[in-house]
């Protein structure tokens, strides 16, 4: 059952970017998998470049950025919620972080495709 306060938009702002800070960091071992094939085997990292050229992984990508790009702006979200005196208008910059994060993972896949 969900609890009254977790159907609020600032709520789902938190768990957003407790979600996307965790995919994240599921993400890193991969990304430091690849940068060792850099390091360590010569054909392997042009192998790797190769299969990610594929429209599937280009999608991915973009969940990537969207993950990292909303994670970035609930950040500073936060941080200005600690920082600067109180305000009204959380709901309206949690929505601006979240479009925010849209545009710019949308930027990254109209360059990428």
């Amino acid at each position: 059952m969900i609890a009254p306060h977790q159907k609020t938009t600032l709520w789902l702002a938190y768990a957003l970017h407790r979600t996307s800070g965790l995919a994240l960091s599921v993400f890193l071992p991969a990304h430091f998998y690849v940068l060792s094939l850099a390091l360590t085997t010569a054909g392997g990292l042009d192998d790797f470049l190769i299969w990610s050229d594929q429209p599937l992984v280009k999608f991915a990508e973009f969940g990537l950025i969207f993950l990292l790009a909303i994670h970035f702006f609930g950040g500073i979200r936060l941080m200005a919620l600690e920082f600067l005196p109180w305000s009204p208008r959380q709901k309206t910059y949690a929505a601006v972080a979240l479009a925010g994060s849209f545009f710019v993972s949308c930027t990254f896949l109209l360059s990428a495709v």
